[in-house]
């Protein structure tokens, strides 16, 4: 059974074609869908915008983490689809992308 602990061996896994293949599997088994918006009751799907306004980039999410159950890498049960901001919630990451929110008052430079 592969090891990935270390962070090539992480990169290494989520650059295969097994792994991208299984990614696409899992967001239209999940009708490219967040599930975690979903259980909050907005509809967050690929192309579209979040509740936030931002444009929805879709990523697949380990539920027991890659390093610590390396058998389930590629378990259809251990995997979900996730918005980019639910992901880096859930690993309790920042979201460092620019606001798309409009100027009020374009003509005020106070």
């Amino acid at each position: 059974m592969p090891d990935y602990k270390t962070k090539e061996q992480q990169i290494n896994f989520y650059n295969s074609k097994e792994w991208k293949l299984k990614r696409e599997d899992i967001k239209k088994r999940d009708n490219y869908e967040c599930q975690w918006c979903k259980e909050e009751g907005y509809v967050t799907v690929a192309g579209g915008l979040d509740k936030n306004g931002n444009e929805v980039v879709l990523e697949v999410d380990h539920i027991k983490e890659l390093e610590d159950h390396p058998e389930l890498a590629l378990d259809d049960e251990n995997l979900r689809t996730l918005c980019k901001d639910c992901h880096n919630k859930r690993h309790e990451r920042f979201n460092y992308k620019a606001s798309k929110k409009e100027k009020k008052w374009d003509d005020e430079w106070w």
